[in-house]
This record gives C-alpha cells, structure tokens and sequence, in this order.
C-alpha cells in the first residue's frame, strides 16, 4: 500500500475512533441509556475522550522518529482537534448542567475545588493550541509556533490531574494514563530520529508538539 493510501487509511479509523464516543453519547440522549444520572455520564465520557486523544497525539512524533515513517504526522492536526472538541464539549456540559450557564457560580467553582481549577486550566491553555493549528497561523507565528504548541504537554499532565482528583477512591486508570503520559515525554526525548532511508540519527531533540500537521 502507498504511503498516500495508508495515511487515507489510517484518517478513516481516526476518524471513526473519535466520532465513536460522540455518537455513542448521541444514541445514549436519544435512547435513554446514559444511566440515572445522565450529565454526570456526559462528562466522565467527553472528559476521558479528551485525555485519551491528548496521549494519542504526542504519541504520533514518537511514532514518526522510531519508525522513520513521516506520513504519520498529518494525523496530528486532526487528533489534536478531536481532543479539543471534546474538551469545548465537556466545559459546556459542566457549564450546562452544573453550573445552570452561570457565569459567577462557574467561577466560584473553579476557584474553591482543586480538580476543577486545573481542569479548567488545561481547558484554557488548549484553546490558543486549537486556534493557531492553521496553517496560516503557523506561518504568522514562526518559530514561535513550536513554543506556544508545546503547551499540548502541560494541558495533558493537568488534565491527568484532573482526573487523578476527581475519581478519588479507584485511582488505577488516572495512574495508568500518566504512566502512558511519562513513558510518552520520555520517548519524545530519547527516541532517536529516523531519517528516509532509515538510519538512526544520532542526536535526538525534543521537538514541539502541535495539533496541527
């Protein structure tokens, strides 16, 4: 299969693994099977979708520099996307439903609980990363770009966080999702970049990450 093909392919399943939770959510609103307490099923399922595509995108340039196959990286932009549209859909669930889309009681809200404030935090810093994943925005911004783009890490390492408090009693998925993170970071620096022809370069760095391609 060419490379061309193969990238089609694979923005196939992307797209479908990440519509998945969406539709799924959906169906639960038409029919009725979100539980008893549906707009806490809403945000447990967005939330989760988010960090779960947030890990899924700085995963991509690990899988460019061990494998040497660049056309992987035009999946980045996209992933990073869905990730936001979960993240927008989550906050305005929360917004919606817990806070009745009053602004001062989200406030107090975000101030008084921990869990909410870097959660809430990670929420902000991914907003200019989805704005300026454009093209023309990564040519207005230059080299400034890779800077601004390198906040996907501290978005994602908040948002496990979040998580981690939020669960409280049954830590095991939020523990294994900032393993999934660490061992992500530690592959960003230490993989070593493979050139076309697939030779190990012997130099690695730590490039910025992006939700754009």
């Amino acid at each position: 299969m060419s490379p061309t093909r193969a990238v089609t392919a694979l923005k196939v399943v992307l797209w479908i693994a990440a519509l998945a939770p969406g539709a799924w959510l959906a169906g639960g609103i038409v029919r009725g099977w979100l539980g008893a307490n549906p707009a806490e099923t809403l945000t447990h399922v967005t939330g989760m979708a988010t960090l779960v595509l947030l890990l899924v995108t700085l995963a991509v340039t690990p899988v460019r520099r061990l494998t040497g196959w660049n056309p992987v990286i035009r999946l980045r932009r996209p992933l990073g996307l869905f990730a936001f549209a979960y993240a927008f859909t989550h906050f305005t669930i929360w917004f919606a439903f817990y806070n009745v889309f009053d602004v001062g009681r989200m406030i107090a809200d975000v101030a008084e609980r921990p869990y909410i404030t870097v959660g809430f935090t990670a929420f902000l810093i991914l907003i200019p990363l989805a704005v300026t994943s454009t093209k023309g925005w990564i040519r207005r911004l230059g080299k400034r770009w890779n800077t601004v783009h390198q906040g996907i890490y501290v978005a994602a390492m908040l948002g496990v966080v979040h998580f981690y408090w939020l669960v409280k009693a049954d830590t095991r998925l939020p523990i294994l999702l900032g393993v999934c993170l660490l061992v992500l970071l530690a592959l960003r620096v230490r993989a070593p970049k493979v050139d076309r022809a697939g030779r190990a370069e012997t130099q690695p760095s730590l490039s910025g990450p992006s939700q754009a391609g």
